[in-house]
């Protein structure tokens, strides 16, 4: 029933995107009120959906790429990763995008989809709290314990602890955390688990997690919103909310014990020592203690096509676009540091699939 009114959701979100750019040729990153698919029609017009992650460089892909010869408009609507894999799914856009990679009955549903890495970023620790000052230091071990519920104040011992000398509030802590399927969410918890097995036992992995604790918001404008609004409040999101927000957020100590900030330099150190999965998918999250400026919550973003679509060419043409320097560069001062080589050499043989 969740994925049946998900999906509806999402396709009137994607409906009224689609009817915005045929009516006027103009991008769109929002909701809307009516349906259709999306995915037959102009090749001059791509419709996608999905990560809100990766949104802020897709809006800037959108407002470049139609400029450039191709004069492709795109348009996308961020309504979460668990949303942009439903609608490829349905085949009721041109792309989805996810933060997670896609489970193993997500790829027998999708029918013949490749997952592409397109973006790099970072998952940011985000907080709003009355008499502390920016940038606390936190372990993976203390984060788990406050959204497991078993740290409730910030001057508890095990926060104070790590930031000596720092006047820290009784106030009470309020995790808050994404209620809709994010691969935010993927990525915060696939970092927990791989550092607290408590965690790993009783919460795990999912782009939808029950956490026991705390309040849910939709998308990551909603929980920044909710935390903005709640002295206490912690959460997760995506780091171009920290300078567009003007937000104060948590250095997280890596394995070698640093707490670098979520700089672009510090999500490539992590970017140089990924291990790639059985999918072929890529995991960022707690990279090991040889990586010493390497950032803990970084990851790589997925656009996800079917391998048989009516735009194949025009797809091929706008992901290659979008993984070049010119669409990289884009995202480097809002904190999408450019792909690795590799990566994008490896891309190339996974966008050659799309026909």
């Amino acid at each position: 029933m969740r994925k049946t009114w998900r999906l509806l959701a999402v396709s009137l979100a994607v409906g009224a995107v689609a009817a915005g750019a045929a009516a006027c040729g103009s991008s769109s990153s929002s909701s809307g009120s009516s349906s259709g698919s999306t995915t037959s029609g102009s090749s001059s017009v791509l419709v996608g959906a999905g990560s809100t992650f990766v949104a802020p460089l897709v809006s800037q892909w959108e407002a470049a790429y139609v400029k450039t010869p191709a004069a492709v408009t795109i348009t996308y609507g961020a309504v979460g990763s668990g949303g942009g894999v439903d609608a490829v799914t349905a085949r009721s856009v041109d792309f989805g995008a996810s933060d997670a990679p896609l489970t193993s009955d997500q790829v027998t549903a999708c029918k013949s989809c490749v997952q592409i890495p397109w973006a790099l970023g970072a998952t940011t620790v985000d907080y709003n709290v009355k008499g502390a000052p920016n940038n606390l230091k936190l372990t993976g071990k203390v984060l788990a314990d406050i959204f497991l519920g078993n740290i409730k104040q910030w001057n508890d011992p095990a926060i104070a602890a790590l930031n000596p000398g720092v006047n820290l509030p009784s106030t009470h802590i309020t995790p808050i955390y994404r209620s809709d399927g994010s691969g935010t969410s993927f990525v915060f918890t696939d970092y927990l688990s791989s550092v607290d097995p408590d965690w790993a036992s009783k919460v795990g992995t999912s782009t939808q997690p029950t956490f026991p604790v705390g309040t849910g918001a939709e998308h990551s404008s909603g929980v920044i919103a909710a935390m903005q609004a709640t002295d206490g409040g912690i959460t997760y999101a995506e780091t171009s909310y920290i300078a567009a927000d003007n937000l104060d957020y948590a250095l997280i100590q890596n394995a070698a014990g640093q707490y670098p900030k979520p700089t672009n330099s510090a999500v490539l150190a992590a970017a140089a020592v990924g291990t790639t999965r059985s999918d072929g998918t890529i995991k960022l999250v707690d990279p090991p203690a040889s990586a010493s400026a390497a950032y803990p919550l970084a990851s790589y973003t997925y656009v996800i096509v079917p391998e048989s679509s009516p735009k194949a060419s025009t797809l091929r043409a706008f992901i290659t676009w979008a993984i070049s320097s010119a669409g990289q560069s884009l995202g480097e001062p809002i904190g999408y540091p450019p792909l690795p080589a590799n990566v994008v050499s490896s891309n190339a043989m996974l966008i050659a699939k799309i026909k």
